[in-house]
């Protein structure tokens, strides 16, 4: 039976995920290529046979190509004639081939200015051949890498940056690039040949990031089984099946599942990015090192908003929006540190909430699209949701249709801050943002999501220590938040009838200039 075959059997082989898969087959192509490798140079010194790019690492997805490297060390006679026996047999087996011939030499000087032959040298991996050609290229490619760091990590930084803006995120598209997207299988490629050249990876990041890896890569093998091809877009006609391959009950929980672990990889990298540029860029002279407090417990740090050494986050549970909201209006991020001695020490939130946190919450809001982040990061540490917990319902709940473009949880992040960008519009822009931040929070449960999100928002409300008038806005807010979009859409405006129907159900026209502002905050955050 050929490899072809061979591979087959193995796609179909039940009760692998994508790790254990990848590994049988590059493991099966180790041996096929091995036995040609024999077949075509004999007893010859001086050659190898080297995988490279995901096949290096042992990841061969069912439907990749194999990416070899035939090395020489420039004195091996016949050296076109090995590689021509090489290659048409691979190719009369119908298996796509990513091949080049060089010598270490000519490998490492394309190396040293391309990032895609210097990368794919950090991951070589011997086959056949002279063994000590092949680990001489490793250990030099890798002594080559690390003599340019700045360089090396300047132009990951800036493909990784320009990746995401052509291939988009993997948590919120529809149809999402499993490989390149924010998010995806590269993001973590690129993480960890930055870390060969720097230790830019925070204690315990690297198996956050190996459990969320192995959940995309378990998507993308289960894509290629279903599809019989290469490729790395999950489309939404395949979605369902690769959820059944998966084991999962239908194609939101894949998408469910696929979302939370993109969004922690994204996480990860963008932290980890914004600190190596950060560093790159040197320290702010004049106020390195130097305190300046924001608010009690927390502290602006060269560029950063830390916990003061000094604070009890197990005392105080305030101090997580404390520092959230200073963090936001100074546009900075929360410091890495600070954030996991939060996500260690910080309490559940009370029941009702301690005074002035509800003001705090509004604060943060308010601050827009740069709440986003920091909400990301509180909600990447299960802070979130230590302050309401009806979040955790809706995170990362994927609405698989063309008009949303984020899962609720994001959406409701967009919508707050759309409405913040309207606050002037309002006579109380608190309830505005708390509105949109809860409007959707009924998604999370069974039921029609707007009744089923008046009981929770009035709960929350309460607990925040909203006065009742207050609660009853923000219900109201909830209970309406379809009403103009539907008048405007099925109703003739002219009517006095559609006028009095909209007077009687919201009542105010406070009420009113609120429901309309959370209206266009919702439409433009729906997308």
């Amino acid at each position: 039976m050929g490899f072809k075959q061979d591979r087959e059997a193995l796609v179909a082989e039940p009760g692998l995920d994508g790790r254990a898969r990848c590994r049988a087959l590059s493991d099966r192509a180790d041996a096929w290529l091995a036995e040609l490798f024999s077949a075509a140079a004999a007893d010859r010194a001086g050659i190898a046979l080297v995988a490279t790019g995901g096949y290096g690492r042992r990841e061969l997805a069912p439907q990749s190509d194999l990416d070899v490297l035939l090395l020489h060390d420039g004195r091996a006679p016949g050296i076109a004639d090995v590689a021509d026996r090489l290659w048409y047999p691979i190719w009369d087996e119908g298996v796509k081939l990513g091949h080049a011939v060089r010598t270490p030499k000519e490998t490492l000087k394309l190396a040293a200015e391309d990032l895609d032959t210097a990368t794919a040298l950090l991951q070589l991996r011997h086959l056949a051949g002279a063994p000590a050609l092949t680990d001489d290229l490793a250990a030099r490619a890798r002594a080559q890498w690390r003599k340019r760091p700045k360089k090396w990590l300047t132009e990951l930084g800036t493909r990784v940056a320009s990746r995401h803006a052509q291939a988009g995120e993997v948590a919120f598209l529809l149809e999402p690039d499993l490989k390149e997207g924010r998010g995806g299988l590269r993001d973590v490629h690129a993480l960890h040949w930055a870390e060969l050249l720097h230790p830019v990876l925070h204690p315990g990041d690297d198996a956050v990031l190996e459990r969320a890896y192995g959940t995309v890569l378990d998507v993308r093998v289960a894509l290629h089984r279903h599809t019989g091809r290469p490729g790395d877009h999950l489309h939404l006609q395949d979605q369902d099946a690769v959820a059944e391959l998966l084991g999962l009950p239908d194609a939101d929980a894949l998408m469910r599942s696929l979302a939370t672990a993109a969004r922690t990889i994204a996480w990860v990298g963008d932290e980890t990015w914004e600190r190596v540029e950060s560093s790159l860029a040197g320290p702010r002279r004049r106020t390195a090192g130097r305190d300046r407090p924001l608010d009690d417990g927390v502290v602006l740090r060269d560029g950063e908003v830390h916990v003061a050494a000094d604070a009890t986050p197990a005392d105080d549970p305030a101090l997580v929006l404390r520092a959230a909201a200073a963090a936001a209006g100074h546009g900075v991020r929360l410091e890495r540190a600070s954030l996991d001695r939060l996500a260690a020490e910080a309490p559940l939130f009370p029941d009702p909430w301690p005074e002035g946190a509800r003001d705090l919450l509004a604060s943060l809001l308010l601050t827009g699209p740069a709440a986003i982040r920091v909400l990301e990061a509180l909600d990447h540490k299960g802070l979130l949701s230590r302050m309401l917990p009806e979040w955790e319902p809706v995170r990362s709940r994927p609405q698989r249709n063309a008009y949303h473009r984020f899962t609720v949880d994001r959406h409701l992040l967009e919508a707050a801050a759309g409405a913040a960008r309207l606050a002037d519009r309002v006579a109380r822009p608190d309830l505005l943002v708390i509105g949109a931040l809860l409007h959707d929070i009924g998604k999370g449960y069974p039921g029609d999501h707007t009744i089923v999100g008046q009981d929770l928002v009035a709960t929350i409300a309460t607990r925040m220590g909203f006065p009742p008038g207050d609660v009853d806005t923000l219900v109201l807010l909830v209970r309406h938040h379809l009403l103009l979009p539907d008048i405007a859409t099925r109703r003739d405006l002219n009517d006095d009838a559609t006028i009095e129907r909209v007077a009687d159900e919201v009542g105010s026209l406070e009420a009113l200039e609120l429901l309309a502002a959370l209206t266009e905050a919702d439409s433009i955050a729906t997308g």
